[in-house]
């Protein structure tokens, strides 16, 4: 075994007891104080008073939910434990949207699999209306055997998506570069499961087997306790009264990722990228996007 192997190991195995901690760690959330179910017609469920929420999807319908806060900022985690099985053509979507046709948003998207393959989780950030900044990943561990927490981290100056506490992806804030950022519209969380094997599993080359319906997600352990909830016009993070600073400690409006971060996200990308928009001159004949330039 070469010396690259077994650093690689040992790095899969901190990344493994992170997640454990992470999950141990993450506050219970209850949906039905902070969640709305939106649609699904009964297919989504709160169980457990308020410390799970189930969405199904059948042929009919899929089903979804949003918060009944809005931010504008925040380190928001929920765990997740996807569709198991055959779920081809099936999307998870967990992310967090303004309104509007130049909306902000900040997506996980888990697209299904056959039985045996793995997910792969779709990441995407829009600013103004315009996307198109598409990394994606395969995970290293069976998210459908177990919840795994996925979170945001959004300040005023990056986006840091993260899994079970590792960096998978960063979006920095380079305005003075001219490249806009999300930082003036309040956006919800969101949250459904839907049907899309026109594209989501091989291209849409695999079509959904609704005999393996109906297909379910579980969700537990939301946190916001750091985040600026935007009510009335004004954030609370600009008040005594923040819930994200109960704890006197609004350091995560500064957080950038710090040296081991940088480790790890580059470790993961090595690794487990299958897809960056920055690099697909393809997709992009007439130049890539001014923020993948180094």
């Amino acid at each position: 075994m070469t010396f690259q192997s077994v650093l690689s190991n040992k790095m899969a195995l901190a990344l493994v007891v992170l997640g454990i901690l992470v999950m141990a760690a993450a506050a219970a959330g209850n949906f039905n104080k902070d969640f709305d179910i939106t649609w699904g017609d009964g297919r989504a469920k709160m169980l457990n008073n308020g410390q799970l929420l189930t969405l199904s999807m059948d042929k009919t319908s899929g089903s979804g939910f949003r918060s009944k806060k809005q931010y504008l900022f925040g380190k928001i985690d929920m765990q997740l434990k996807l569709v198991p099985g055959n779920s081809a053509g099936t999307i998870t979507a967990y992310y967090l949207s303004s309104l509007g046709s130049a909306h902000d948003e900040i997506d996980f998207e888990f697209l299904g699999n056959l039985s045996g393959d793995p997910y792969i989780l779709h990441t995407n950030v829009f600013t103004q209306g315009k996307g198109n900044r598409e990394q994606q990943f395969f995970l290293w561990f069976d998210p459908t055997k177990d919840f795994h927490t996925y979170s945001i981290l959004w300040n005023p100056q990056s986006i840091i998506f993260s899994v079970d506490g590792t960096p998978i992806r960063e979006f920095e804030n380079l305005e003075s570069k001219g490249i806009a950022f999300p930082k003036s519209q309040a956006m919800w969380i969101y949250s459904s499961l839907w049907h899309a094997d026109g594209w989501a599993t091989r291209g849409g080359l695999v079509k959904t087997d609704w005999t393996q319906a109906p297909f379910t997600a579980s969700y537990r352990g939301f946190n916001d306790a750091q985040a600026c909830i935007w009510s009335s016009g004004s954030s609370s993070c600009s008040s005594s009264s923040s819930s994200s600073s109960s704890s006197g400690n609004n350091s995560w409006l500064s957080q950038s990722l710090d040296a081991m971060g940088q480790q790890r996200i580059k470790w993961v990308q090595k690794n487990y990228m299958i897809y960056n928009y920055c690099t697909d001159t393809k997709r992009f004949p007439q130049g890539l996007a001014p923020e993948c330039s180094p």
